[in-house]
């Protein structure tokens, strides 16, 4: 069972990642590299929001040991399977799940045009995966 209470704070947790990457996201890549205020707004925001999906996803799988995946990415393919994402949102949260790890365990250099890529054009899928988990945690509420 989800618990209604940790799954709004976490997707409320994601919202606020991202509206303040969206808030502090310079205009091109330079100047994302020029600014490392900016920059580590944008590192801690996403990492926050990343880690927060990953939660939520194993959160929902907790129920049910069968379900539960082998590594991060897994977690996101098992909900496309689940259908609680559709599988190419998952795919691209499970293939996010390596800027996670890079920026969690500072594997080598952070790539900043990549770090800007996700952040310019791929936060909707962060929305789009609380909209998705918010709609399907309400189906399961609703009585039949």
């Amino acid at each position: 069972m989800v618990d209604s209470a940790y799954l709004a704070k976490a997707l409320a947790d994601i919202r606020d990642g991202v509206a303040r990457i969206r808030e502090v996201l310079p205009a091109t890549v330079e100047e994302l590299r020029a600014d490392r205020t900016r920059r580590e707004v944008v590192v801690l925001n996403l990492f926050v929001a990343l880690q927060e999906c990953l939660s939520v996803a194993t959160h929902w799988l907790a129920d049910d040991a069968r379900r539960m995946p082998v590594g991060y990415r897994g977690a996101f393919e098992r909900l496309g399977e689940l259908g609680v994402l559709s599988p190419e949102l998952a795919q691209r949260l499970a293939s996010a799940m390596g800027l996670r790890n890079l920026i969690a365990h500072r594997y080598g250099t952070l790539d900043v045009e990549r770090l800007y890529e996700v952040a310019s054009r791929h936060l909707n899928d962060l929305e789009l995966f609380c909209s998705a988990v918010a709609q399907r945690a309400a189906d399961v509420r609703r009585p039949t």
